[in-house]
């Protein structure tokens, strides 16, 4: 058993919203306890700005725009132990280019005064592995918090989706068969930006504009061919990585709203095939779990029960920056924060640097 730290762990996802933060008490294992929460939106111009830097190796702008929204959000808190920040995604290529999260964690401790555990992905990346998706080893502790007796899933849709499967029976994470992660394909990056193209809003609130129209099943056939569903988990993806296929540029407000729902929903599905056993139920965490139709659509295409997070205690809106929270007190404390189960890395490894004010 670790430390009790009180860490604050952050994320900015490629949803491109804003920085969620919030206070997570662990010794690196267990959950001991929740704290403080904050959000701190992007404005328009700030996400204008973001967007036009995504696929970019280096974005100086993009970079001073995510450190000094992180220290506003982060002034809000008292002092912390350590805190997480995952910077913001631009570009994720592994096995080609690496990784870029935008943000520079050393001039966050500097400005912060705090010691900031930062640069997650890089090493399990540079070892062979996927990089992403880092927060399994925290579903494995929540599902120890919950008390789960079976195997359950924990189904992120942010701007891609990924899902953990987890057998909450082994005392550390990394052991083998312990979980399975993998991105399961698109989530709500393409839906918003359709939603932005045609009607200049953020998202379909609830699905409402989606439930009015019909699926083209032409086009979830045509994703569905995508290469990348015959690869084995675990595997990684980049938030535009469907954006040729998911055309529905043919198609109305409506039907196309309703078909790239649809196609968040066909994905989980066939992405449940790779699991190692059917799991008890699936937890939904990200803004996917507040789109109602999704939620339907998810539920129809399982054989188990289909819930927020909310439904056994957990915050799905902070579940991200918590999990950040809790990979920071693994990595000040020298634990493993991937293996090859969720990452395809090598073997267990830990990633992750911590930088301390001067």
């Amino acid at each position: 058993m670790g430390e009790r730290l009180r860490v604050i762990g952050t994320m900015s996802g490629t949803s491109l919203d804003g920085v969620d933060a919030a206070v997570l008490e662990t010794d690196g294992i267990d959950i001991l306890g929740f704290g403080q929460t904050e959000f701190r939106a992007y404005a328009e111009e700030e996400r204008s700005v973001l967007r036009a830097a995504l696929g970019s190796w280096r974005a100086d702008d993009a970079a001073a725009l995510v450190e000094a929204a992180h220290a506003e959000v982060l002034s809000r808190f008292e002092a912390p132990d350590l805190v997480g920040f995952h910077g913001q995604t631009l570009a994720h290529d592994p096995g080609g280019q690496g990784t870029y999260q935008a943000g520079d964690g050393a001039q966050l401790a500097e400005t912060l005064g705090w010691p900031v555990a930062w640069d997650f992905r890089t090493a399990d990346v540079q070892m062979g592995g996927q990089g992403a998706p880092l927060a399994p080893f925290y579903h494995w502790a929540c599902a120890r918090w919950i008390e789960a007796e079976a195997p359950v899933a924990f189904l992120n849709l942010g701007g891609v989706g990924n899902l953990t499967w987890v057998d909450p029976a082994s005392d550390v994470p990394e052991a083998p068969g312990v979980l399975l992660a993998f991105d399961t394909g698109p989530a709500n990056a393409p839906l918003d930006d359709f939603m932005s193209q045609r009607r200049g809003a953020r998202c379909d609130k609830g699905g409402a504009l989606a439930r009015s129209g019909a699926v083209d099943m032409a086009v979830i056939e045509r994703l569905l061919r995508h290469p990348y569903f015959d690869r084995m988990a675990p595997k990684s993806l980049d938030r535009d990585a469907f954006s040729g296929v998911l055309d529905v540029s043919h198609l109305s407000d409506a039907d196309g709203a309703a078909t790239l729902t649809a196609a968040v929903a066909a994905s989980v599905t066939v992405g449940l095939d790779q699991c190692p056993s059917a799991p008890s139920r699936i937890l939904v965490t990200g803004g996917g779990r507040q789109n109602a139709l999704m939620m339907e659509m998810l539920a129809a295409g399982s054989d188990c029960p289909v819930d927020p997070v909310e439904a056994v205690g957990l915050d799905g809106d902070m579940l991200e920056a918590q999990a950040f929270a809790y990979l920071a007190a693994r990595v000040a404390q020298g634990m493993p924060t991937t293996c090859p189960t969720t990452t395809g890395a090598p073997a267990v490894l830990g990633g992750g640097i911590v930088s301390r004010p001067a």
